[in-house]
């Protein structure tokens, strides 16, 4: 059977690979917060969300353990996703400017949205062998989103697992390595899209004035700009 995002969304919900990171998950579910204790938690990898032909595809850390890891959609429910998606919807694309729920409607323009880890860590840190189990969920995804012509990534971790990902599909790496830091672009050559980076848009980066929404908005519209994908204007 041919692979396709479908298919590959459904292996990453039912992936139990690393026992620390499911244990986690379920953890989490069971015990919840007590702000979400009547809510269902998803519990178990995310899968990625948005457009299924991308020019532009976004990739974070992981799920957060109350955002994604309860509702099943990355930065959603968590302090990142009215950052990020009042952003995506500024830059035309997406159809609202708020991720509230996997069923609320919100559709993503030309972008489509992952994480490099796709279960939510301890401490939002996961292990090296973690970060390299979950690694061919990236480069199956790179390969069937054969339109994408830029990278927006968000964090150094992020950075790092883009990179290596894309060398283990072939493209050129320049040694030494490109170093991370907000607006820093590579350019592999063709057909390799174009990597840019931003701070990760948590709130620990957010109030502190290190990202502001001004500098996310310049980043988000460059990564528009190199990948092609077509502006909604938003309502």
């Amino acid at each position: 059977m041919p692979d396709s995002l479908a298919r590959l969304d459904r292996d990453v919900a039912a992936c139990e690979r690393c026992e620390r990171l499911i244990g986690w998950c379920r953890t989490v579910a069971r015990e919840k917060r007590a702000a979400f204790r009547n809510e269902t938690y998803w519990g178990k990898p995310v899968p990625s969300f948005g457009d299924a032909t991308p020019t532009l595809l976004i990739v974070g850390l992981a799920p957060g353990a109350h955002g994604a890891n309860r509702t099943g959609r990355p930065f959603t429910g968590d302090g990142a996703g009215p950052f990020l998606y009042g952003a995506l919807h500024r830059a035309g694309l997406a159809t609202k400017a708020e991720s509230r729920a996997r069923d609320d409607g919100l559709e993503l323009i030309g972008a489509r949205l992952t994480n490099a880890v796709r279960c939510a860590p301890p401490g939002n840190r996961p292990s090296p062998n973690e970060a390299t189990a979950c690694r061919p969920f990236l480069e199956r995804e790179l390969a069937l989103c054969g339109e994408t012509r830029a990278i927006l990534v968000l964090g150094a971790f992020a950075w790092t697992e883009v990179l290596t990902t894309l060398a283990a599909l072939g493209a050129k790496i320049s040694r030494p390595r490109p170093r991370f830091g907000h607006g820093a672009e590579f350019a592999p050559d063709a057909p390799w899209p174009v990597v840019i980076a931003s701070y990760h848009p948590s709130q620990q980066v957010t109030r502190t004035g290190r990202l502001t929404p001004a500098m996310f908005d310049t980043v988000i519209e460059r990564a528009r700009s190199l990948s092609g994908a077509k502006r909604r204007t938003p309502s």
